[in-house]
């Protein structure tokens, strides 16, 4: 039997376009999408006529974070959750191409990881942003390697510590977006992929080597540790007792 892939490829003018395509659980990073799209950005990496990869979604969410309902099985292994995620977000930023998201959803805890790791983010009015890991028993340890690079630290302070949701436009403000245009997020981003199209490609590659050297140097520095953190607070009964009233849609026994 045939199995629907969680992640499409459509290539077009020297453009990769990746889509998140797992509406059953709002685009979740389950094992299998993580697998496809570690795989996809790996190869759109090696094409020769791939100049830039574009990462956007179906439905109403650009990516919800882990998939809980996976998370709490008991057969989940939280450490090799955590390297795959790691990996995933390394591969996109060591990708020789350009990656660009395209957000016109919410972006959730490890969702927001995505968008750190890419190079140009645009996201529309209906997207909101949230770090909901606190709210949940756990901690935003895999997704830091991307996103505190790139974030103003008195909005990260802010927001990692309060699972806050916030606008697009607050997202601009503080870093983690690039684009965050009123209306026409296709338009706001015609320019930008013109522009990855007209540039050679050993120096586009050279360049971003340039744009990502903070999120490198964060990656080999703390990469390790953050991975044994974010593993070790899953397995906790705290992160056990946010996840499943997450899922059952109740308040968590230490909200105040």
């Amino acid at each position: 039997m045939t199995t629907t892939p969680l992640v499409s490829r459509a290539d077009k003018d020297g453009v990769t376009t990746l889509t998140l395509d797992s509406p059953h659980n709002r685009n979740a990073l389950s094992a299998r999408l993580v697998a496809e799209l570690t795989d996809e950005v790996t190869r759109a990496s090696q094409d020769l006529d791939v100049r830039a990869v574009l990462l956007t979604h179906t439905g109403t969410t650009f990516c919800a974070g882990i998939d809980l309902d996976e998370a709490r099985h008991p057969d989940h292994a939280p450490a090799a959750g955590a390297r795959r995620i790691l990996q995933l977000l390394c591969t996109i930023v060591e990708s020789p191409k350009p990656v660009v998201a395209r957000v016109a959803g919410h972006a959730r805890a490890g969702g927001i990881g995505l968008l750190g790791a890419c190079d140009i983010v645009a996201a529309g009015p209906q997207a909101s942003f949230a770090f909901t890991e606190v709210l949940l028993g756990l901690a935003p340890a895999v997704l830091a390697t991307t996103v505190l690079p790139r974030l103003d630290p008195r909005a990260a302070s802010r927001y990692l510590l309060t699972g806050e949701r916030f606008d697009a436009a607050e997202a601009a403000r503080i870093g983690l977006v690039t684009l965050a245009p009123e209306d026409g997020l296709d338009t706001a981003l015609a320019p930008v992929l013109d522009g990855l199209r007209s540039a050679a490609p050993n120096a586009l590659a050279a360049t971003k080597r340039l744009t990502t050297a903070e999120v490198r140097r964060f990656f080999d520095r703390d990469a390790d540790a953050l991975t044994d953190l974010a593993s070790r607070l899953l397995a906790t009964d705290e992160a056990r007792e946010g996840i499943a009233s997450f899922l059952e849609r109740r308040r968590p026994v230490w909200a105040s």
